[in-house]
């Protein structure tokens, strides 16, 4: 469409946006944590907390906890943070929505891209995020890839892109989607409440051996 939007990427690396807990404030989350699912505990010494804010939420921060003695390493954990009260994002998508009534969320032509790689991150399916993918640099792109695979890849990424809203108001978007072992052109339709639904999906690279890997449970 010839009023397509192309916005900066919202990404969960390690950068400008995300503010470090230091350890004489740890110990209170930690309290509220208590023992992750029922294997991983929180340690001064060694679990790393950051927070950051989320631009399509007034009053909500996203919390990430990671500490390489768990098992798996590179495991990080995730939480919603509103009123005081915690919700872990557990790769379901009621978290997400009861915080998105409760917030009350704020999805704007400005953040909708945002939400979008927000939601599709952490809402998984049987095998993984479904990962909007705009270069080799995004989060949780695999890095073992030989060199043919990669080349494939890069062919087909690009950014996502808001494409306006249709006749209900809901928000049209486009983006790459790295799901299993294929990556898929998508088209999502996003309503202002915060719901997602993915209205096509056409297979551009199958068959891959890497797979988008990063728990978060």
């Amino acid at each position: 469409m010839s009023d397509t939007k192309v916005q900066n990427r919202f990404s969960l690396q390690d950068d400008d946006l995300w503010n470090a807990v230091n350890d004489a404030e740890k110990q209170g989350f930690f309290d509220k944590v208590g023992e992750i699912d029922g294997k991983h505990k929180p340690e001064i010494g060694t679990t790393e907390i950051h927070w950051r804010q989320l631009p399509f939420y007034q009053n909500v921060a996203l919390v990430r906890l990671r500490d390489t003695n768990w098992d798996p390493s590179h495991l990080c954990v995730y939480y919603l943070t509103h009123k005081g009260e915690l919700t872990r994002l557990d790769g379901t998508s009621p978290p997400i929505h009861m915080t998105n009534a409760e917030a009350p969320i704020k999805v704007t032509d400005d953040n909708v891209l945002d939400y979008l790689r927000f939601f599709c991150f952490f809402v998984r399916g049987e095998e993984g995020p479904f990962l909007v993918s705009e270069t080799m640099d995004t989060y949780g792109m695999p890095q073992d890839l030989d060199e043919g695979t990669r080349r494939a890849i890069e062919g087909v990424l690009r950014p996502a892109s808001y494409e306006g809203k249709n006749d209900d108001g809901h928000f049209l978007c486009d983006a790459i989607v790295y799901y299993s072992n294929a990556l898929f052109l998508s088209n999502f339709a996003i309503q202002p409440s915060g719901m997602i639904e993915m209205m096509e999906d056409d297979p551009l690279v199958t068959d891959l051996t890497s797979r988008v890997d990063v728990p978060v449970s």
